[in-house]
């Protein structure tokens, strides 16, 4: 891991970034402290599932969109 000062990453920005995207990781250090770790993204992006997947696996009883019984919508409702 490189370390570099936030005058350097200043200096030259897109050179850094450039590092980075090659798949350095730069720790970021002021006063030689270390405060920031600047690396790659993950490569394992997490990719949206496919619509279909539970097909069959449970159905919506007739009445899922009909009005709640007044007992319920109480329940909800009373403090």
């Amino acid at each position: 891991m490189t370390r570099v000062s936030i005058v350097e990453i200043q200096r030259d920005l897109r050179g850094y970034l450039r590092r980075v995207k090659a798949g350095e990781t730069l720790l970021i250090v002021q006063a030689e402290q270390p405060i920031a770790e600047l690396k790659p993204v993950s490569a394992n992006i997490r990719k949206r599932r496919p619509f279909g997947l539970c097909k069959g696996e449970f159905r919506l009883p007739d009445d899922f969109d009909e009005p709640l019984p007044e007992e319920i919508i109480s329940r909800f409702e009373s403090p």
